[in-house]
């Protein structure tokens, strides 16, 4: 579907930024709208654990080293 597109340091990012998010979900059960934590943790860690984002794709960016020849 969509090529490789996030690199080393975006991924582990990504995955950081996402197991925060699910973590915030939990532990803040009072919350209002804690489901967005929910929906922007799966984002960033089915997009650092894919190495695909589709934002990347559409707007031409890629964060992965270039391959040499």
């Amino acid at each position: 579907m969509f090529g490789t597109n996030v690199g080393g340091i975006d991924r582990i990012i990504r995955i950081a930024a996402g197991a925060a998010l699910l973590a915030a979900f939990f532990l803040m059960p009072t919350f209002g709208y804690r489901w967005v934590f929910l929906v922007l943790a799966a984002i960033a860690l089915f997009t650092g654990l894919m190495r695909t984002c589709p934002l990347y794709s559409v707007f031409g960016f890629s964060s992965c080293p270039l391959k040499k020849r």
